[in-house]
């Protein structure tokens, strides 16, 4: 099984940016934890160095369904903010979701086209003697990338494939991206109150639970309440 997943600030602020960035990092230990094979196939750096608008995975396992029942939906994070110190806000909420559509992101080596050329300036006595280079189509998208790293041909192709791969995967997600922005806003909102983890403090505490005292205090106004009528 495959799924698509996007760790997301939507229009958050720096602060949001930078929870993405820590969510990640647990996101990836406890799918390594599960052995649950993932691959980063496209980011997009925040505003300041160690933070992240978004980041989309492709996740591969056969028990991702009950993993991702955890993480799906919008994530809380409890603390200060660690740019404005001073800003009363405390809650900062970002969005993980699942990119539908993944089928339209399938890529076959059948459908690459290759091209032999010479390869061009500095690089050795084959250069400019030898067919080493390799121009790689990929026919459905027309996508394509020029290698020619290598004095040998082999290599080059081998390079080929894995760069056109990256080239069409991040063109389908930026696509993908731009239908979900128009639904992120929404989902945050409806999801806002009810996050399906929350981590507090700068140090990303896991399973936080806010503490309540709701029940306590409505049982001492009911004890202090029948105290009165007693006394009546």
């Amino acid at each position: 099984m495959e799924k698509l997943i996007q760790i997301t600030s939507g229009r958050g602020p720096l602060e949001c940016q930078w929870v993405v960035a820590k969510v990640l990092k647990v996101f990836l230990e406890e799918a390594k934890n599960n052995t649950i094979d993932y691959e980063i196939i496209h980011r997009e750096n925040g505003d300041e160095n160690l933070t992240l608008k978004s980041v989309t995975l492709l996740l591969k396992s056969k028990k991702l369904n009950e993993f991702l029942k955890n993480w799906l939906g919008s994530i809380c994070w409890t603390g200060k903010s660690t740019f404005r110190k001073l800003h009363k806000r405390s809650n900062w909420f970002i969005g993980i979701f699942e990119l539908e559509g993944l089928e339209t992101i399938n890529f076959n080596e059948k459908d690459i086209q290759f091209q032999t050329a010479r390869s061009q300036g500095s690089g050795g006595q084959n250069v400019n003697k030898v067919n080493t280079a390799v121009r790689a189509t990929h026919i459905p998208t027309g996508e394509s990338v020029f290698v020619q790293d290598s004095r040998s041909q082999l290599e080059n192709k081998k390079l080929s494939i894995i760069r056109l791969k990256e080239k069409v995967l991040e063109q389908n997600i930026i696509q993908l991206q731009k239908r979900m922005q128009e639904t992120w806003n929404n989902h945050l909102n409806v999801q806002r109150g009810n996050p399906v983890r929350t981590f507090s403090g700068t140090d990303f505490k896991k399973n936080y639970q806010e503490k309540s005292f709701k029940k306590q205090r409505n049982q001492l106004k009911n004890e202090l309440k029948n105290y009165k009528n007693d006394l009546n």
